[in-house]
């Protein structure tokens, strides 16, 4: 049996996806025995937690509704104190392909974070009005921090190697956006290095994002806010790189 370190964490925040979850976990585990999945139950009220064992996932229950930043830093507290070598989050509705799960892990070889990206010339996801601007603005500003090429900051489906884990363990906030945008800058600015592998995303199982005029305006200005913010925070506090020393 292989330890820990042999094997990759799968971390899957769920808040009230019961139709959804047990599938992606089973998706999960017929991708590869070598994956280990861990369901963050985040506060639902539905059979998230229940469906997601039964499918063969461990669960850990949070009490109330933390969001995905609180439910992935507690995926990668558990990947940490239990000695996993990579971990990879994987939303529960069906939209992260399990499949690319070991692509997107491999990107892990030459970076200590590696982003599964859309608008990478693979597959036909796409975003009009907006949401896309608001997108493009992000990517090219985060790419700058990065110093490298990003096309898809606010992708979930992305994966972390020890350095990384450490990193997120000790900031990764759960405000609007945080978990993909404000984690990403501090990472970079600790000296952690990023990359991305092109992959297809497929539509939401059961349920409707939101959309819309409105809402695609919307996320313009929050994102161009939490963008802001990230960018200030880092300049005023360079958060410790994970030896200990603060990055020139």
């Amino acid at each position: 049996m292989n330890s820990a370190k042999d094997q990759t964490l799968v971390i899957v925040p769920a808040w009230n996806e019961a139709r959804n979850v047990g599938a992606t976990v089973t998706e999960i585990l017929q991708a590869s025995p070598s994956y280990d999945v861990l369901v963050i139950d985040d506060g639902s009220t539905d059979d998230t937690a229940k469906v997601a064992r039964a499918a063969g996932a461990r669960v850990m229950t949070l009490p109330f509704n933390l969001g995905v930043g609180g439910a992935m830093r507690t995926g990668f507290t558990y990947a940490q104190r239990m000695g996993y070598e990579r971990a990879i989050q994987v939303d529960a509705d069906g939209q992260h392909n399990p499949a690319d799960i070991d692509r997107v892990l491999s990107g892990l070889e030459a970076a200590d974070i590696s982003i599964g990206a859309r608008f990478a010339d693979v597959g036909d996801y796409s975003v009009k009005g907006p949401r896309r601007w608001a997108m493009v603005f992000l990517a090219r500003t985060v790419s700058k921090v990065a110093k490298t090429r990003l096309t898809d900051v606010t992708s979930g489906f992305r994966a972390a190697n020890r350095r990384a884990i450490a990193q997120y363990v000790d900031y990764y906030p759960a405000e609007y956006l945080g978990d993909t945008i404000d984690s990403l800058v501090a990472a970079c600015h600790a000296g952690l290095t990023a990359t991305q592998i092109p992959v297809a995303m497929r539509p939401r199982t059961h349920g409707t994002p939101s959309q819309g005029p409105i809402g695609a305006s919307i996320y313009l200005l929050r994102s161009v806010f939490a963008l802001g913010l990230a960018l200030v925070r880092g300049s005023i506090t360079r958060p410790r790189s994970i030896s200990g020393e603060t990055p020139a």
